[in-house]
């Protein structure tokens, strides 16, 4: 029975100083039941952008408590862009893991754009 005891005690001591320590985040991320579906139909499409399904991804594991440095090896990306997908996912939602559009090509001097049915833009 003593020794059951000392089993407990020192399971008890071990417990506290033998688990992984490190930071815990501050950003808590709470899915609906129709996020969760959303972004796990993202995992499995073969019809998004990648880039698209890895931003799910970081958001699935950060609402399952993942840390952000496991989260940042596992996807493939710095710790950086996790925290910035989950700030833009907590200001606008599932829309905000969309690609924002870019600032475009910058045009070539002296070149004149060709629009979609063949004629110069400057003719329009």
């Amino acid at each position: 029975m003593v020794a059951v005891s000392q089993t407990e005690g020192l399971s008890s001591w071990l417990k506290g100083r033998c688990m992984a320590r490190g930071r815990h985040t501050s950003l808590t991320i709470r899915l609906t039941t129709k996020e969760r579906q959303t972004l796990l139909a993202w995992q499995r499409s073969t019809s998004i952008p990648a880039g698209r399904a890895r931003r799910g991804r970081v958001i699935l594991l950060m609402a399952d408590q993942v840390p952000i440095s496991h989260i940042a090896d596992t996807v493939g990306i710095s710790r950086r862009f996790v925290y910035k997908w989950a700030q833009r996912f907590l200001q606008e939602g599932v829309a905000g893991l969309a690609d924002k559009p870019g600032r475009g090509r910058r045009a070539e001097p002296g070149v004149v754009p060709v629009t979609g049915n063949g004629s110069m833009a400057s003719d329009v």
